[in-house]
């Protein structure tokens, strides 16, 4: 069921067969100078299309970044934190090496009390 087809046919064959004449007296527009148009620099619409215009086009620059941003976003899943992945999150400190390597074994109880003193005072 295409009766868009013959309808289509129908108003092409009766374009076709209108008199020129009849087209011809169709109302001309009234001659501009330069064949411009009417308001060509104020597009007919005054001084605001000139202000708003560039202000509703950064608008929707904004709008489209920041739904980009958010998009990304959104698929890359939620952030790790502040610290970035080539930086430990906890700084290890000469007291901390120090309890690791006594609770490994690799120091006496005297040598690490002796160095924790030394570590404590300086």
């Amino acid at each position: 069921m295409r009766l868009s087809t013959p309808i289509g046919g129908v108003a092409s064959v009766a374009v076709a067969l209108t008199p020129g004449w009849v087209w011809a007296q169709t109302q001309q527009p009234a001659p501009y100078a330069y064949d411009c148009g009417p308001h060509m620099m104020w597009w007919g619409g005054g001084w605001y299309g000139m202000i708003f215009g560039p202000l509703v086009m950064i608008l929707v620059l904004a709008a489209v970044i920041a739904a980009v941003v958010l998009l990304v976003r959104w698929i890359g899943g939620p952030w790790q934190g502040a610290v970035p992945p080539h930086q430990a999150p906890h700084a290890r400190t000469a007291l901390d090496i120090l309890d690791e390597r006594y609770a490994r074994g690799e120091i006496q109880k005297d040598e690490f009390e002796e160095k924790r003193r030394l570590i404590s005072r300086g």
